[in-house]
């Protein structure tokens, strides 16, 4: 995206969305907010993530009683199955993206939640592209969380580190520490040559693109993304579901993307 389209991006999504731009201390601007402040609104930009065949969205499902927006939360859930008789999986689960709805380039991505923890649960917040496919487009996790750890996955994935293999040159990944019983803030910087990682406006990492004979080390530069946000529960990396710590939810308190001028 060109220095011109960004701008007027940001200019008709603070018309839009009738934001006040406010810069901030790194010199980022705000030009779209989700608040979830009104629940009849919600379907404007997000929409519940479908059901597909991978662990983490293979129980996902479009039962309300996953998705509620409450004092300025948009608060999703996974629980067991005691709802949907039709529907066979033993849980279900509630996620929601911005896909074909709205998307992102380069600036900031911000999002304030707090995870509640339990066994077997997998919350995650993370970006894809909006016009390719994985692992070829790229993958962005802000955010990953399993059980009721103290501390958090961010990553990137590609055909270069997953196909080829390549994940410590550069380093695709870090481990990160939050408050486990407060709201953190994941954000991520889009930048042309990199895509820089914050914990609460700490600064955990940085994958660059470098020189390489090898293809599709970065992805990321060209591309507008779409954010997903989802309660997973179980796979082959979290473990087997414990149904004793049940529901598992998390509490997602705002999503903001900022541009510099």
């Amino acid at each position: 995206m060109n220095l011109l389209r960004m701008s007027l991006l940001a200019i008709a999504l603070c018309i839009f969305a009738s934001c006040t731009q406010t810069e901030t201390e790194n010199g980022y601007t705000v030009v779209w907010e989700e608040n979830f402040e009104d629940s009849t609104k919600l379907e404007q930009y997000w929409s519940k993530i479908p059901r597909g065949k991978s662990d983490w969205n293979n129980y996902m499902s479009d039962y309300d009683g996953l998705y509620e927006v409450q004092n300025g939360n948009l608060i999703l859930k996974g629980k067991k199955n005691t709802f949907l008789p039709n529907d066979s999986v033993p849980y279900i689960t509630g996620g929601v993206y911005t896909k074909d709805k709205m998307h992102f380039g380069h600036g900031r991505i911000e999002v304030k939640a707090k995870l509640f923890g339990a066994r077997s649960a997998w919350p995650a917040i993370w970006l894809l592209p909006k016009d390719d496919k994985w692992p070829h487009g790229g993958e962005i996790d802000m955010m990953e969380r399993l059980n009721d750890d103290n501390y958090i996955y961010q990553t990137v994935h590609s055909d270069y580190t997953v196909n080829q293999g390549i994940k410590d040159n550069p380093k695709s990944g870090i481990v990160a520490h939050i408050k486990p019983d407060n709201y953190n803030v994941y954000a991520v910087e889009l930048y042309p040559d990199s895509v820089s990682f914050f914990v609460n406006d700490t600064h955990t990492f940085t994958y660059p693109r470098i020189e390489t004979d090898k293809s599709g080390q970065f992805p990321f530069g060209d591309k507008e993304f779409y954010i997903l946000i989802d309660m997973q529960l179980g796979g082959s990396w979290v473990g087997p579901v414990n149904e004793q710590d049940l529901p598992a939810k998390m509490h997602i308190d705002w999503v903001r993307f900022l541009q510099k001028k």
